[in-house]
C-alpha cells in the first residue's frame, strides 16, 4: 500500500509547508464476514472509507494487485512484553537489549511460518515477488487476491476518485493465525508522504530579508506599530548550533561514541557539501571522515508525484541540526526510495535490522485519520524490534496544530501517535545575550500585516498560520508511562479509557525562533549555489531532540537509551525540563518579521507582519503537561540525570 505521508517541516517564508496528502487510517474494522469457518480475521484491512455508500461495483477480475504480507514472527506478544520491560526504568530487565540477530532469532518468522505463507499465496494463484524477514510482496490478478484473502474486492469512491477496496475485512486461512501480521495493498488509495526516475535539481532559492534580531531580542523595531502594549523584536536571522546546545544544557557533552540515523525520502545530492560548510561558517566542528554515512535504495521511484526536491532541504534541516548540537555523533541519513509507506518502513527496517543507530530521528508524517490499522501494526513492529535492540525513534508531532484549520477535525498526527515512538512538540525559543535560555513558549503562531498606512498592525493579533501538532489519538490507547502524569482531561477526551497523547517532549520550532540552515539551491539563472535560510518546524524540533538524546547516552557512558518515553515520563517532575508555557512574560509575545515578496530579493518588495508567539490553535501550552509541549523541553540537567543509570 503507498503511503500518504506528511513532510512536517515549516520555512520562514511560509512558516510551514502543505501537509501531504492522507496515509495509514487507524479505525474501528468492518464488520467480517468469512467465506469459510476455517478462516482468520486480519482487522483493520477494510478502510472505513469503503462503505456500502460509496461502493462503485466489483472490481475487474484482471485489474493487478500488487501486496505486501508482513509476517507476525513466531512470538508477536512476547516481543511486545520485551520492547516493554527493556524500556522501562522500573523493570529488572531495564536495558538489557538484544543485538539484531538474537532479536531476529527470538522474534522473527522462521523458515517454516515463510515457507508456509510463500505455500499460500502461490496456491490462490499469486506470485511472490520479494521475501524479506518483515515481509512477502506479491502480485497477482484480482481474482487471485480475492481467493487469497476470502474477500471480494470492489471499487469505492473517495472524494472525486474511485479506488479499489476489500469489501469485506481480509483473511487467512487458520493455519496461519498468528503467523500473519497484517497485508497492505489491498486498497489502491494512495498512501504517501509530500516531498522519473532520476533525482530533480535543488528547489528554487528563497531568502530571508532583514532587519534580523541576532539574539533575540537584540534588534528592536522602533519604527513599526506596537503590539502587546510595547514596541517589539525583529525576527532573530536564525539561531546556531552555540545557541542551541546553551538553551538545552549540552554542557561539554558532545554525543561523541554515539550514532544517530535519519530517516527522509530521497537524497540530497550536495548533502555533504552543504553540512561541511554550514559547520564551518558557523562554528560547529568540522565534519570527519567517515562521520556522515548515506545508505541509499539502488532505484528513486515516483520522483515527480513525491516532490523529491523538496525533501532534499528535509533531509539538509535534519543533519545539519544533529550536528550542531551533538557534533561528535556518528550520523547515517537512510533515505526512502519514494514518499510512500512502503518505502518509508523499508527505511525505518534497514535501521532496526542493521543497528545502524541507537537513536533515530524521523521529520514525517500524516493525520490519524488517514492512518490504516494495517500499515500501523507494520509500523508498531518495526518500533518493537528497535526497542529490544535498544534503538529509539523520534517522531515530529506535526505542524498544523489541532489540525481544525487544516482539515476540519481535531485530530493527531501519525506515526507520532504509536505508543512505541518518542512524539516531539515544538516551542518558540528565546536565546538571550550570552547564549542564555530566556523562555519558551508552545509553538503556535497567529499572523498580522501591517497596515497600509504603516500605522497599525490588521487585525492584530491575525490568523492562525501553523504551530506544533498535538492532542489525544482517538485510536491508541493510553499507554502505561502516560498514567498518572498526563492529566485525565486530555487522557479522556476522546474516551473514558483514556488514549495516547501527543508530544511526549518538545524542542525549538517555531520558524520566527528557527534555525539557520545551509543548502544549495537553485538561483534565477538557473546555478546552483549554497545559501542560507531561516526553518522552522516539529522538523526541526525531533533531529534536535535526537540530538540532545545522543548528549544523554554519551552521558550514561555510551549506554543505549533505547524507546525513551518511559524514562522520561520517569523523570517528569524532578527539575530537568523547561516547563513551557504559552505567555511566560505575562505581558503577550510577539516578533516582527519582513519578507521579500518573491523570495529572494527586495526587488518586488518588502512585506511586514508582527508574529504573535504562543497561539497553538485549539491547544495551549500550560504549567506541567500539556498537548503543545509534553514535559517541557530539556533543561540543565536533564543530559547529566542520565549518568544516574
Amino acid at each position: 500500500m503507498r503511503s500518504n505521508r506528511a513532510k512536517l517541516r515549516a520555512v520562514s517564508m511560509a512558516a510551514t509547508l502543505p501537509m501531504v496528502a492522507g496515509a495509514l487510517a487507524l479505525g474501528i474494522p468492518a464488520a467480517h464476514a468469512t467465506d469459510s469457518p476455517a478462516r482468520s480475521a486480519l482487522n483493520g484491512t477494510k478502510p472505513l472509507w469503503a462503505t456500502p455508500k460509496a461502493d462503485k461495483g466489483a472490481t475487474s477480475n484482471s485489474a493487478q494487485v500488487n501486496a505486501r504480507v508482513y509476517l507476525a514472527g513466531k512470538d508477536a506478544a512476547g516481543l511486545a512484553a520485551y520492547a516493554k520491560a527493556v524500556s522501562d526504568p522500573g523493570s529488572p530487565l531495564y536495558g538489557k537489549y538484544l543485538n539484531a540477530k538474537k532479536a531476529q532469532a527470538r522474534f522473527g518468522a522462521t523458515k517454516a511460518q515463510v515457507a508456509a505463507v510463500k505455500s499460500w499465496l502461490t496456491s490462490a494463484g499469486l506470485k511472490v515477488t520479494e521475501v524479506t524477514q518483515h515481509y512477502v510482496a506479491v502480485s497477482g490478478d484480482v481474482a487471485a487476491a480475492e481467493k487469497a484473502f476470502g474477500t471480494q474486492m470492489h471499487n469505492y469512491a473517495k472524494g472525486s476518485a474511485t479506488y479499489r477496496a476489500p469489501a469485506q475485512t481480509a483473511t487467512v486461512p487458520e493455519g496461519l493465525k498468528g503467523t500473519v501480521l497484517t497485508v497492505t495493498g489491498l486498497d489502491s488509495a494512495p498512501h504517501k508522504a509530500n516531498h522519473d526516475d532520476q533525482l530533480p535539481p535543488p528547489d528554487a532559492v528563497f531568502k530571508n530579508s532583514g532587519p534580523f534580531s541576532s539574539y533575540f531580542g537584540s534588534n528592536i523595531a522602533t519604527t513599526l506599530p506596537d503590539a502587546y502594549g510595547g514596541k517589539i523584536p525583529y525576527a532573530i536571522k536564525g539561531y546556531t548550533g552555540k545557541q542551541l546546545r546553551a538553551a538545552y544544557g549540552a554542557g561539554d557533552y558532545t554525543g561523541k561514541g554515539v550514532r544517530v540515523a535519519i530517516t527522509d525520502a530521497y537524497a540530497s545530492p550536495t548533502i555533504a557539501y552543504d553540512a561541511g560548510t554550514y559547520a564551518v561558517k558557523h562554528g560547529d566542528a568540522a565534519w570527519k571522515t567517515g562521520q556522515l554515512h548515506q545508505v541509499l535504495p539502488k532505484n528513486y521511484t515516483k520522483t515527480k508525484e513525491c516532490g523529491a526536491a523538496g525533501w532534499y532541504g528535509e533531509e539538509t534541516l535534519d543533519v545539519e541540526a544533529v550536528h550542531a548540537v551533538a557534533p561528535s555523533a556518528d550520523v547515517t541519513y537512510v533515505g526512502a526510495a519514494s514518499c510512500y509507506d512502503d518505502d518509508l518502513l523499508d527505511s525505518l527496517s534497514k535501521v532496526v535490522d542493521n543497528h545502524l543507530a541507537d537513536i533515530v530521528s524521523n521529520s514525517w508524517g500524516d493525520i490519524e485519520a488517514n492512518q490504516t490499522p494495517d500499515l500501523a501494526a507494520a509500523y508498531d513492529q518495526v518500533f518493537q524490534l528497535g526497542a529490544v535492540q535498544g534503538i529509539g525513534f523520534y517522531f515530529s508531532s506535526g505542524d498544523n496544530g489541532d489540525e481544525v484549520a487544516h482539515t476540519g477535525t481535531k485530530q493527531v498526527d501519525t506515526p507520532a501517535n504509536s505508543a512505541w515512538v518518542t512524539a516531539v512538540g515544538g516551542t518558540s525559543l528565546a536565546v538571550g545575550k550570552g547564549d542564555a535560555y530566556e523562555w519558551e513558549t508552545g509553538w503556535g503562531t497567529e499572523k498580522s500585516t501591517l497596515s497600509a498606512d504603516g500605522k497599525s498592525w490588521t487585525s492584530f493579533p491575525g490568523a492562525f498560520t501553523s504551530g506544533a501538532g498535538g492532542g489525544t489519538s482517538k485510536t491508541v490507547a493510553e499507554p502505561y508511562y502516560q498514567k498518572g502524569v498526563v492529566p485525565d482531561s486530555l487522557a479522556k477526551a476522546n474516551s473514558a479509557d483514556g488514549n495516547r497523547v501527543v508530544p511526549d517532549i518538545a524542542a525549538i520550532a517555531d520558524p520566527n525562533t528557527g534555525f539557520l540552515v545551509g543548502q544549495t539551491q537553485t538561483f534565477p539563472d538557473g546555478s546552483q549555489q549554497y545559501s542560507e535560510y531561516r526553518i522552522g518546524g516539529t522538523s526541526l524540533a525531533a533531529p534536535v531532540i535526537a540530538a540532545v538524546q545522543a548528549l544523554a547516552q554519551e552521558a550514561r557512558g555510551g549506554k543505549a537509551i533505547g524507546f525513551a518515553n518511559p524514562s522520561i515520563y520517569a523523570k517528569y517532575g524532578k527539575g530537568v525540563f523547561h516547563d513551557v508555557t504559552d505567555d511566560p512574560t505575562g505581558s503577550g509575545l510577539a516578533v516582527a518579521r519582513v519578507d521579500f515578496a518573491n523570495g529572494l530579493n527586495a526587488s518586488g518588495g518588502l512585506l511586514y507582519s508582527a508574529r504573535s508567539l504562543g497561539k497553538d490553535s485549539s491547544l495551549k501550552a500550560v504549567k506541567g503537561y500539556d498537548d503543545v509541549t509534553g514535559v517541557g523541553s530539556p533543561a540543565n540537567g536533564y543530559v547529566q540525570s542520565y549518568k544516574k543509570h
